[in-house]
C-alpha cells in the first residue's frame, strides 16, 4: 500500500512538472506572437505614405506652384512670346508612357519628329525599361541632346500611363530644358471593354 501511495504521488508530481512546462510553454510563445505583431505594427508605421496616383509618381498641390501667375491658357496664349518665339511655334516633345517602355520624340511645331529615343535604346533591359529610373535616365540624355540642336524652350506633351510620368519630365529639367507647357494627352475610352467574368472557385 505504502508503494501504491509512494507512486501515485510520484505520478502527481511528474504530471503536475508536466503540466506547468506546458503553460511556460503557451505563455512563451504567446509572448513572441505578441512580439510579432508589435514589431509589424512597427515596421508598417515606418513604411512611406501612399501617394495618390500612377506608380512612382508623387503628387504636389499646383497651387504651390503657381507662385502668383496665371499658370491657365487664355485666347491670347498662341501669340504669347517665350524665349522670342510664339508658344504655338515652339517645338513639342511626346513623352509616350506605358508600364513596360518611355518613349521620347522630338517634333517641330507642325508635328514632323526628327528626334526618337527609348529606354530600351539607352541600354535598359526587360522590365528595367519601365521605371521611373530609366525614364528620368533617358530624359537627361534626350534633353542633352535636345539642347545640341540649339533648342532651350519646349513644349512637352505626356501620353499614357506609367511610373515614367514624372520623372521624365524632371530629367528633362534636369538636363536644362525650358519646359513652358504640360499637356496629358491620355486617350480615354467611353465604351471600355467588358470586364471578366468572376472567377469561380
Amino acid at each position: 500500500m505504502i508503494r501504491s501511495v509512494g507512486n501515485l504521488l510520484r505520478t502527481l508530481a511528474c504530471h503536475n512538472d508536466y503540466m506547468l512546462l506546458n503553460s511556460v510553454r503557451s505563455i512563451g510563445t504567446s509572448v513572441s506572437l505578441f512580439r510579432d505583431v508589435v514589431d509589424r505594427k512597427e515596421m508598417l508605421k515606418a513604411l512611406p505614405a501612399i501617394d495618390e496616383g500612377t506608380a512612382g509618381e508623387k503628387s504636389a498641390a499646383v497651387d504651390t506652384l503657381s507662385h502668383g501667375q496665371n499658370i491657365f491658357p487664355t485666347c491670347d496664349s498662341e501669340n504669347r512670346l517665350f524665349g522670342g518665339i510664339p508658344f504655338k511655334n515652339l517645338p513639342i516633345i511626346n513623352i509616350r508612357v506605358s508600364h513596360n517602355n518611355t518613349i521620347f520624340s522630338f517634333t517641330d511645331a507642325k508635328g514632323v519628329p526628327s528626334l526618337i529615343r527609348s529606354c530600351g535604346i539607352e541600354g535598359f533591359k526587360n522590365t528595367r525599361k519601365g521605371t521611373n529610373i530609366a525614364a528620368q535616365t533617358t530624359a537627361i540624355t534626350f534633353g542633352k541632346k535636345t539642347l545640341e540642336r540649339g533648342v532651350k524652350t519646349v513644349r512637352v506633351r505626356v501620353r499614357g500611363l506609367g511610373p515614367g510620368r514624372l520623372a521624365s519630365i524632371k530629367g528633362l529639367q534636369m538636363a536644362g530644358v525650358d519646359i513652358v507647357s504640360i499637356t496629358d494627352s491620355t486617350r480615354v475610352s467611353w465604351t471600355p471593354l467588358r470586364p471578366r467574368k468572376q472567377r469561380k472557385l
